[in-house]
């Protein structure tokens, strides 16, 4: 994937409250892929800078670009990165290390100055980061969350839809579109129940196979929000593997079936492997983040986009899909914040069936 990150950052003082944005389009279409920012508390304009330039190269090795072409107005910064300045300013020189060590993980990464008024998409989002930091200053909260992470988060709700024909034979249930059981649809009401008692859920956005939707209609009903539906929510494709259980795949295909448990790069046949569903569900998780960032969201999903989502925000490899459980109607939480940090605050609840 080729993308364009472009990044700004600021201080009001000069010293002062400062803050950082940066954007991540792709460079084909020009789609905003991602968006970055956070309050730094008093710094200099030159290190927000920086700071904007790392979030963005972090955006762009979020969603597994190859190329970066980055876009910046801070001639210092762009002249540093490209090599063609020394850099002397003690404060800067930890900050451009991390960013050449993030530039090392691309392909190729081009430095571009560019004026202000054409990297206004950054430069709102560090003027919004800035009336944070003064925000806070002017409530005496100058704090950050304990894990250093600043700025409004949003709260994902993640929700696996109930059971099914397949759920209860212990079959691979990719693609295949499954309705909910009695069972499942008195799962999916009491799980309604409990999560209608949150107060600022701002929407609902499913998966679009029908078990989730009806799992999340039941939601709907008691709350009276609209489900809307997210392609990059639906479950990891099988492939040849749909409707089996693990041994009767395992017999199948014995040897792509060892592999596949012990390397996520590796595809069901036909199907899809646990890697190419990370990058859809950061996608996923990025658009709807763009869209409803700050927000409290319900996704209701499947496994495997469940565990990617609290893997991402517990930035960890890929074993963890496998040492996770979710149950049917299990809720866990995540949160995302807008400066790339992200807390998990809930794994696989339910309390609500019991």
């Amino acid at each position: 994937m080729k993308v364009i990150v472009e990044a700004d950052g600021g201080s009001r003082g000069n010293p002062g409250p400062a803050g950082y944005g940066a954007v991540v389009r792709d460079k084909l279409s020009g789609e905003t892929l991602a968006e970055r920012k956070g309050s730094i508390g008093v710094a200099t304009n030159n290190v927000a800078e920086y700071q904007g330039l790392i979030a963005g190269l972090r955006a762009a090795s979020e969603l597994n670009a190859e190329t970066v072409d980055v876009r910046m107005d801070s001639k210092l910064v762009v002249e540093q990165m490209s090599g063609r300045w020394k850099i002397k300013h003690p404060s800067m020189q930890p900050l451009a290390r991390e960013a050449q060590a993030l530039a090392r993980t691309f392909r190729a990464v081009s430095y571009e100055w560019i004026p202000r008024e054409r990297n206004r998409q950054a430069d709102r989002l560090a003027n919004e980061a800035m009336d944070e930091e003064t925000k806070g200053e002017a409530e005496g909260d100058k704090q950050p969350h304990w894990s250093g992470a600043v700025g409004e988060p949003t709260r994902l709700i993640l929700l696996r839809h109930g059971q099914t024909k397949l759920s209860i034979e212990r079959r691979y249930s990719g693609r295949g579109d499954h309705p909910l059981t009695e069972l499942g649809l008195e799962q999916a009401t009491k799980a309604a129940q409990r999560l209608s008692e949150v107060d600022d859920i701002a929407a609902i956005i499913s998966s679009p196979l029908q078990r989730a939707v009806q799992t999340a209609q039941k939601l709907g009903d008691a709350t009276g929000l609209e489900v809307v539906t997210h392609q990059g929510l639906i479950e990891t494709d099988f492939g040849t593997w749909e409707g089996l259980t693990f041994a009767e795949a395992a017999q199948q295909d014995p040897e792509v079936h060892r592999r596949w448990l012990a390397d996520t790069s590796v595809r069901p046949p036909d199907g899809e492997s646990f890697d190419e569903v990370n990058a859809r569900v950061r996608k996923a998780r990025t658009e709807i983040i763009a869209r409803y960032g700050g927000k409290t969201l319900v996704l209701v999903s499947h496994v495997t986009p469940i565990k990617t989502l609290l893997r991402q925000a517990l930035d960890v490899g890929p074993q963890f899909l496998f040492r996770m459980h979710l149950d049917l109607t299990g809720v866990s939480i995540a949160e995302f914040y807008p400066d790339g940090h992200a807390s998990v605050k809930l794994v696989n609840d339910t309390s609500h069936l019991s």
